[in-house]
């Protein structure tokens, strides 16, 4: 196996050899200054190609081969010690394959978590859009093989394949919004309002569905004025019907969803809080992907897209913002964002 000292060696001799060899040709040298010149040579060059061929070329080569070893292994706990601060080219070599590779794999990863989630995605929406169409198809089969002559039971059978499709409209209608506030073509309209004015109208809109659960909406604010924010009104009027939907629905039958308005130096803190059975802590951080469910067979019952919290958290962010959840089981759960002040807020 090729290393430094042989290499040494065999470039030491061959120096040695032409050094002498040109000495040789000066007139009267004796032989013994040709030797000692012989020996001189190679052991001053053995030295210096040496130390050249071992710390400068085979230690970093060694270096590369470790570091492609561990990159093999996926494992990128390499201390920084080795890499920063290297002088030499091979060195510096060394931390581009390292960075370059640890680039190139995390890129990887992303790409293949986003390959699983295009695949639960398709196969979600699959089974989304397939439930209200076999639902309608089968009411209008029903029709169609003669019970549209009893007029009781074909007025049915149309008011439910009629909700049906109107079930699968918002689903598309959701997925469409989504996908606009993703990819940024929908464009917040910011303007000044005040917000406790938007969520005594979302309460006055959402307290006949709060009645049948017996449940209660409650605002409090710190002060009694009025708390002025900048953002896009009718999305933010979006985010809280689609927080308080779902405190009442997943919230504690004849229970408190609470709004909390709190004023910070420039931004209002918007809580809201409800006091149902909770969720446990390996939820939470899938709860705003689009169609996640905690409880799939309740949440079926109680209707919805499975989108409400997608397009909440992408409104948020649309603000400039993000929504935090909280939840201890048998405590209920927390939403909590915060809005920009309007210049008028004071």
């Amino acid at each position: 196996m090729l290393n430094s000292r042989t290499l040494a060696v065999v470039l030491s001799l061959l120096i040695a050899v032409v050094t002498t060899a040109f000495l040789s040709l000066v007139h009267a040298i004796t032989i013994v200054a040709l030797v000692v010149c012989f020996s001189i040579s190679f052991s001053v060059a053995f030295i210096l190609i040496y130390l050249i061929l071992e710390f400068l070329i085979f230690k970093e080569i060694n270096k590369i081969n470790g570091l492609i070893a561990k990159l093999k292994k996926k494992d990128f706990k390499i201390t920084g010690k080795s890499l920063v601060t290297s002088s030499s080219p091979l060195g510096r070599i060394t931390e581009e394959i390292y960075t370059l590779a640890k680039v190139k794999q995390l890129e990887i990863d992303e790409l293949k978590k986003l390959e699983i989630y295009r695949r639960e995605f398709l196969a979600d929406v699959s089974h989304e859009l397939k439930t209200p169409i076999f639902a309608a198809q089968g009411f209008v089969e029903t029709l169609l093989d003669g019970a549209i002559d009893d007029p009781l039971v074909r007025d049915r059978f149309l008011n439910k394949a009629s909700k049906s499709l109107d079930g699968l409209n918002i689903l598309v209608q959701d997925l469409i919004v989504l996908s606009q506030l993703e990819t940024g073509e929908v464009k917040m309209d910011m303007t000044d309002f005040d917000l406790v004015h938007l969520l005594k109208e979302v309460v006055e809109q959402l307290e006949d569905k709060a009645a049948k659960r017996k449940s209660v909406i409650e605002i409090y604010t710190t002060d009694t004025k009025s708390y002025i924010v900048h953002a896009d009104k009718f999305r933010i009027q979006q985010v809280m019907v689609n927080l308080v939907v779902n405190a009442i629905k997943y919230g504690k039958e004849s229970g408190t969803i609470a709004i909390h308005l709190e004023k910070e130096k420039n931004q209002v803190l918007v809580t809201v809080k409800d006091d149902g059975p909770g969720i446990a802590n390996e939820h939470l951080a899938r709860l705003f992907e689009r169609f996640y469910r905690v409880d799939k067979s309740r949440s079926k019952e109680g209707g919805g897209t499975g989108l409400g919290l997608a397009i909440v958290e992408q409104i948020i962010e649309a603000h400039n913002s993000h929504i935090q959840v909280s939840s201890k089981l048998g405590k209920g759960t927390t939403f909590v964002f915060k809005l920009r002040k309007g210049l008028s807020a004071e």
